[in-house]
């Protein structure tokens, strides 16, 4: 690796070679531009070599051409003493066709064992490309299909998203408008327990018996409801009575017993509804 006192010497060298008669641009000098600046003159030099070792490539290879050229100039005239300049307009654009031939083939000459190789490796150069072309086709098509679902995909997604937010807005405006009937609701019951209570107290105030409150009412109206239920049973039972045909004396008296107890319910429910009523 070049020293850094090296590195400065080549990169102002190097500018001075690209600049030329022009004067160097003003730069600030540190070892961070000298850095990329010394690599760029590296990567300057290696290109360079390569374009003269093309360039001498290029120079061997038209030697050569004007070498075989000349030879078959030569061999043409000592055989049957032809020269280019004698061919017709037909001939001419013949020979030149063959040589743009030669040139675009990248032979090394004209002959028909550089000709039939070179046109060979084109051919699969061309069923290669024939091929990779169906195959990027295919692949086109492919995606084309796989674009035209992921479309399809995409707008139905976008309805169904539009259908979610208008049901989501509808929802929300149900749950307000329930939240504000939640909150009259509680406000009213909230307003009838203190009236209740309020009422309650001046009943009291006036000596209105407890048993005749809003709770005891209801209460009673439970204890009625459970006392309904249970005189279904015996009504059941009186008339499984009624149905059998016994001792007359002994059903009278059973029957006497649930007339007894039937009536006894119903004068404790008539009680009771009238207290409910008073």
């Amino acid at each position: 690796m070049a020293a850094p006192e090296e590195r400065e010497l080549q990169v102002a060298a190097w500018l001075k070679k690209i600049f030329g008669d022009h004067p160097v641009p003003k730069y600030e000098a540190n070892p961070r531009t000298t850095e990329i600046l010394y690599h760029l003159s590296e990567r300057n030099r290696v290109r360079d070599r390569d374009i003269n070792l093309v360039i001498e490539d290029l120079k061997q290879k038209a030697n050569e051409y004007e070498s075989e050229a000349k030879h078959l100039q030569d061999f043409l005239m000592e055989s049957v003493n032809f020269s280019p300049a004698n061919l017709s307009n037909t001939g001419s654009r013949f020979l030149n066709a063959l040589v743009d031939s030669a040139i675009a083939l990248e032979t090394k000459d004209t002959s028909l064992a550089s000709f039939i190789p070179a046109v060979n490796d084109l051919t699969s150069d061309l069923f290669r490309t024939k091929s990779k072309s169906e195959e990027i086709k295919l692949e086109l098509e492919k995606l084309e299909k796989n674009l035209t679902a992921t479309l399809v995909l995409e707008k139905c997604l976008r309805e169904d998203l539009k259908k979610a937010e208008l049901h989501l807005s509808a929802e929300r405006a149900k749950a307000d408008s329930r939240l504000q009937n939640m909150d009259f609701l509680k406000a009213k019951a909230a307003e009838f327990r203190f009236g209740i209570k309020a009422a309650e107290e001046q009943l009291s105030a006036r000596g209105m018996d407890a048993s005749l409150s809003h709770r005891s009412l209801v209460a009673l109206s439970e204890k009625l409801s459970e006392l309904k239920q249970q005189t279904i049973p015996l009504k059941k039972k009186l008339e499984s009575y009624l149905d059998l045909m016994p001792n007359p004396s002994l059903a009278q008296v059973k029957i006497e017993e649930a007339k007894r107890e039937l009536d006894a319910i119903e004068a404790e429910l008539t009680r009771k509804v009238d207290m409910m009523e008073l």
